[in-house]
């Protein structure tokens, strides 16, 4: 049996997170069997971005039930499921708060269709729901709302069952992410804590100071987070060498890519995979192009600077002028390699044309 969730929350510090909405099917393989859905009073405001996102309001959860109303609900309503969730480790890490705030340890066993979804679906563009849901022809309504998403996620954990004829990769999926809590270093735990939820490139140091790991993602701490609670051997070897973890900001995914594959060259840290990609020559569209996008605090830009269809280098600034002066940019800028590893990345956002804005001169 199968409980598929998905939650709503009001953004924030991480740990200090509410929900905001929830909604749960019971799934028995085949039919949904039971549901429950339900606004939630996080008693905490609604980050502004969230409430563009998902369109719930601090007025709209005002007189919905607080967490300890429904949280009876919802442990006999998952009782002898497998939690599912597509990003399981942050709804079931929410869930689970919410329940220690009440003194309860809630526990299930857990599956990911995310992970669920790469082995059985590989190759896919996306595995963001929406897009995943897209690629593969599962109609997805009310996103962003827990409701569209939750059932959304049902039907596409049926495509996944009827894709495993055996069962066999769905049963080694599932996990139990409350054990693997329990059992992560006091200091790997607090580390994890104090990591900022900014878009960056993370450093794994040993007891020496040597980077033994590099990682980029969206957000730091949930890159971090995610990493260590892989179980396999690799990632156990690291655990034990972990000391210190530090982050550097990017603004932006573009910059926090390149910096990474720049660090991984220069670095070569023992428990990153070191590999080339047969990647044909990139050639851009302009020779000479500079590219804008957000940068690591609101007044702040980051600039990427391509001359004689070259990868030159990267900076940030927050003056206007600057970034109409060709020539300061130049004289600010931080080289970084014109590889082709470093083209393809950024072929491929200019491709997804959502970069803030491009100068070609």
């Amino acid at each position: 049996m199968y409980a598929i969730i998905d939650i709503e929350t009001t953004g924030g510090k991480f740990n200090e997170e509410g929900i905001t909405e929830i909604a749960i099917y019971k799934f028995n393989g085949h039919e949904i069997i039971d549901q429950f859905i339900s606004l939630i009073n996080p008693e905490r405001p609604i980050q502004p971005f969230v409430v563009n996102l998902t369109g719930i309001t601090n007025k709209m959860v005002q007189t919905a039930p607080k967490f300890h109303e429904v949280a009876k609900r919802i442990v006999e309503i998952t009782k002898d499921c497998v939690f599912v969730a597509h990003n399981t480790l942050f709804d079931f890490r929410i869930i689970r708060t919410e329940f220690s705030r009440l003194g309860f340890d809630y526990e299930r066993k857990t599956l990911c269709t995310v992970e669920l979804s790469k082995e059985l679906i590989p190759d896919m563009p996306s595995y963001s729901l929406g897009k995943l849901c897209k690629s593969v022809g599962i109609p997805a309504s009310d996103r962003h709302r827990a409701s569209g998403d939750a059932l959304a996620t049902v039907k596409l954990f049926k495509l996944l069952l009827s894709k495993d004829i055996d069962k066999k990769i769905t049963t080694k999926a599932i996990k139990n992410l409350a054990d693997k809590e329990k059992v992560l270093p006091t200091k790997i735990l607090d580390e994890i804590q104090t990591t900022p939820t900014n878009t960056g490139v993370f450093f794994i140091h040993n007891e020496k100071g040597n980077i033994v790991y590099l990682g980029k993602h969206v957000n730091l701490r949930k890159g971090v987070n995610q990493l260590f609670l892989k179980t396999s051997k690799k990632i156990k070897a690291l655990q034990k060498e972990t000391f210190s973890i530090h982050t550097e900001a990017t603004g932006n995914e573009l910059i926090a890519h390149l910096k990474f594959n720049n660090l991984i060259q220069k670095h070569k840290p023992k428990h990153n995979r070191h590999y080339r990609k047969n990647i044909a020559t990139v050639v851009f569209k302009t020779d000479n192009m500079l590219i804008i996008d957000k940068g690591r605090h609101v007044n702040e830009k980051s600039l990427l600077l391509i001359e004689n269809n070259q990868v030159q280098g990267i900076c940030f600034v927050d003056l206007a002028h600057q970034i109409e002066n060709i020539e300061i940019i130049k004289s600010i800028i931080t080289p970084i390699e014109d590889s082709l590893a470093n083209r393809f990345v950024i072929k491929k956002h200019l491709d997804k044309g959502k970069l803030e804005r491009i100068i070609r001169y």
